[in-house]
This record gives C-alpha cells, sequence and structure tokens, in this order.
C-alpha cells in the first residue's frame, strides 16, 4: 500500500503543473492533499476526484483558502471530517478514514508565521489535536497521521537552526509538542530508515527562491503508531516533483 501526502498549495494551480502526471507516475493507494484552497463543488469532475473512486474533502468556510483532501482507490469502511471543534472545522484542515489496516488523519495545520494570534490559534490547535489523538489511540492503535506540520522538529530539518530558532515552525514550543507527539507513540516514518540524513527538505519559501539553493524545511510527515513500524517498507521525500512550494512524500507498507 502507498500513501502519498502534498501540500499542493492550490489544486487548480497544482493539476495545471502536472498533478495528473504524477498520480499516474506513483499510482498512490491513498493520496491526501493538503492546501487545496478549493470547494469541491467549484472544480470541474476530473479535478473533484483526480482519477479516484472515492474522495473526501474538508472545505474551509472561507473560499480559496486552507482545506484538506483525501483520495483513496478502495472506499474506507468510515470517515469523517474535522475535530468537531468549529474554529478549526470552519478552516478545513481534518480528514480522518478508516480502513481494514488503520485510522488515518490528513490534516493541514496552521501557520503561526503572520502575528501573535495566528500563532496561539496554533498552539491551541496543536493541544487540542494532542488530546484528540491520545483518546482516540486508546481505543485504535493502528492510526497514520500525514500532512502538512508546519513544524520542524529537530535541527537537521531546517537550513538554518540557529537563524530560524525565533521564526514560527521551529519554535522551542512547537518543537516540544513534537517531542510529545513522539511519546504519544508515533514514529516519524521518514526518520525511521534514515535517522541522520540532512539537507532533505519538503518546503521551499517561493518570496526568497530558495528551492534554488536548497534553502528549505522538513515540514510535512508521515508518521504511523508504533506497531505499524514492521509493516513499513519505504519512505521517500519526492523532492525532484515540481508543482507546489511543497514536494510530496510518500510512504509504502508491506502487508
Amino acid at each position: 500500500m502507498k500513501i502519498v501526502s502534498w501540500n499542493v498549495n492550490g489544486i487548480r494551480a497544482c493539476y495545471s503543473k502536472g498533478l495528473m502526471d504524477f498520480i499516474h507516475q506513483y499510482q498512490p493507494d491513498i493520496l491526501c492533499l493538503q492546501e487545496t484552497k478549493a470547494h469541491r463543488q467549484q472544480l470541474p469532475p476530473d479535478m473533484q476526484n483526480l482519477g479516484y473512486p472515492f474522495s473526501v474533502w474538508a472545505e474551509a468556510h472561507r473560499k480559496g483558502y486552507s482545506g484538506v483532501a483525501t483520495f483513496c482507490k478502495a472506499a474506507p469502511l468510515d470517515y469523517s471530517v474535522g475535530l468537531g471543534i468549529a474554529d478549526y472545522d470552519l478552516e478545513g484542515r481534518v480528514v480522518k478514514i478508516r480502513n481494514e489496516r488503520f485510522l488515518l488523519y490528513n490534516i493541514y495545520f496552521p501557520n503561526g508565521g503572520s502575528g501573535p494570534e495566528r500563532q496561539q490559534f496554533k498552539l491551541r490547535f496543536l493541544e487540542d489535536l494532542l488530546r484528540d489523538l491520545a483518546q482516540v489511540k486508546s481505543a485504535i492503535q493502528d492510526i497514520v497521521v500525514v500532512g502538512d506540520y508546519n513544524i520542524a522538529p529537530y535541527p537537521i530539518d531546517v537550513y538554518d537552526p540557529v537563524g530560524l530558532s525565533e521564526v514560527s515552525g521551529f519554535l522551542p514550543e512547537e518543537r516540544e509538542w513534537f517531542q510529545r507527539f513522539f511519546n504519544l507513540g508515533f514514529v516519524d516514518t521518514y526518520r525511521h530508515f534514515y535517522p541522520e540524513e540532512k539537507d532533505r527538505y519538503t518546503w521551499w519559501s517561493y518570496q526568497e527562491l530558495a528551492r534554488i539553493s536548497n534553502r528549505g524545511w522538513r515540514i510535512d510527515f508521515i508518521c504511523v503508531t508504533k506497531n505499524l513500524v514492521p509493516k513499513l517498507h519505504s519512505s521517500r521525500i519526492l523532492d525532484h516533483v515540481m508543482g507546489s512550494d511543497h514536494c510530496p512524500i510518500m510512504t509504502e507498507f508491506q502487508w
């Protein structure tokens, strides 16, 4: 089973830059997109389903903002949208699907870079999400959490850990949250295979033309509960794939 997660920074823009070519090449069984920036009904049918027989969308109340969508080759046993907290759900940040193997969260975490108010919103989201995961994990042991986390947990996950130490996304309290997330029993699938690999990132600022010089951040993740680790086959950062300021990431399971 192959899972791909990608912040497309607008599904319409990414579609025009080769999204379907990417899907045809890699054939993910589950495709999780973040920052779709669209309501499903606004899109033509081929863009609504991307060739998949089943999809679930979380749409922001504000048009052209946020949003996530999960596409599946096989219909899930169950699905839901949101965390049940209006402040977050109005921004279209979470889709959950349940299949025979695991419960999967597709999440677009808030970005706190626009000011103190949004940073506090982000920190509240992190705490509420961790509480939700802890509660769900007490009943469901097999969980996958994918998406744009908007946090880099370790110094090797950013191009300049000293210079970025006071920037949202690499703040001490955000990195501390990530450690509590790991302590809850989650494993970063990429670091499982490549614990010390440097200079591998998933996001580069358009404004700074950072991709050319690889001044990036690794803020996109596919994380799994520990009992799923024996089922991991591979985990990759597809940083050669263009179409967004993020690149896709992919994890394969061998059942």
